[in-house]
């Protein structure tokens, strides 16, 4: 018997005053591990390459985006998804948004629905509102939107059930930003922590993955140590990702549960480390969409994962 699980009724704002905020039926997720099933990925067809990060403006400087190719290693990672099953969602393409293929930031799926970022630069801001839209079409609520200051989704990382590590550097996600969203998962019971990094970091997603079950991947050395200690106290075994690496995104990648992963080709340590433990993993070349500022992580947002 095929018994369909009943949907949510979209609402603008979702969350509960005070929290005990119910989780969705038939969306959203426990933790960032689990086996994903439904992805939300922006288009690259309308991609430029601006001035949105230190990287971006190194590649800018030096060798810029050849957006053909970009486009061309964009529809390849699409490919590795549909290949691990996974089914994917767009946002609809607007010219007027050339960054949309980020759409980890304009939004953040949670167990209680989405969260509507606040874009921090002014040729961004355009895509929370895309969001809005993208989630009404798909019939998936939103939990609440951000109105205290910027933030954006690479600084949302659900590390387990119940436990977020939020960052702020300042320029992308402000502290005002960063304290509403800690404040509205405290009141759901959540064990909230909010690592405060140098902007140069853009997002704490640089540095900070979930991989699987107590297993994160971390780079070490330019992360604070508490964070690295924080986790080790609840059992995380973390794999080291060599800074070199992590410029080149090598640690911004994604989880598809079941010792699943999708990395970028240039990660070799993380696929070395991932592969001696039995997962399978696709590696994608992305080096030159990453010029325009974002890696496989960015470029995700996980709308559904199953136990």
């Amino acid at each position: 018997m095929n018994i369909q699980t009943p949907a949510d009724p979209f609402t603008l704002q979702r969350r509960a005053p005070g929290g005990g905020t119910a989780p969705l039926a038939a969306w959203g997720f426990a933790n960032e591990t689990d086996r994903l099933t439904d992805v939300l990925l922006g288009s690259p067809a309308h991609l430029k390459h601006l001035a949105t990060s230190s990287l971006s403006r190194k590649h800018l400087r030096e060798a810029p985006c050849n957006i053909q190719v970009a486009q061309a290693q964009h529809a390849e990672m699409v490919a590795a998804y549909e290949h691990f099953g996974v089914k994917v969602h767009m946002h609809s393409p607007e010219p007027e948004l050339p960054m949309q293929v980020y759409a980890r930031d304009s939004s953040v799926m949670t167990p209680y629905g989405a969260i509507i970022t606040a874009m921090a630069q002014w040729w961004r801001r355009g895509e929370n509102y895309a969001a809005i839209r993208t989630y009404e079409r798909l019939g998936i609520p939103i939990y609440d939107m951000v109105t205290a200051g910027t933030f954006e989704g690479g600084d949302f990382a659900v590390i387990e059930e119940g436990v977020l590590l939020i960052g702020c550097g300042g320029a992308r996600t402000q502290e005002e930003g960063a304290r509403q969203v800690a404040g509205w998962f405290e009141a759901e019971g959540w064990e909230v922590k909010i690592a405060f990094i140098d902007e140069y970091y853009v997002h704490i997603d640089l540095m900070v993955v979930p991989i699987a079950e107590k297993l994160t991947a971390v780079c070490v050395t330019c992360t604070e140590p508490w964070i690295v200690d924080w986790l080790k106290s609840k059992g995380h075994e973390i794999i080291d990702v060599p800074f070199q690496d992590t410029m080149a995104l090598g640690c911004n990648a994604m989880s598809l549960g079941g010792d699943r992963m999708i990395l970028p080709k240039s990660s070799t340590t993380l696929a070395a480390a991932l592969r001696a433990r039995g997962f399978e993993v696709a590696a994608i070349d992305t080096a030159e969409i990453s010029k325009t500022g974002g890696g496989i992580h960015c470029m995700a947002q996980a709308l559904k994962r199953e136990a």
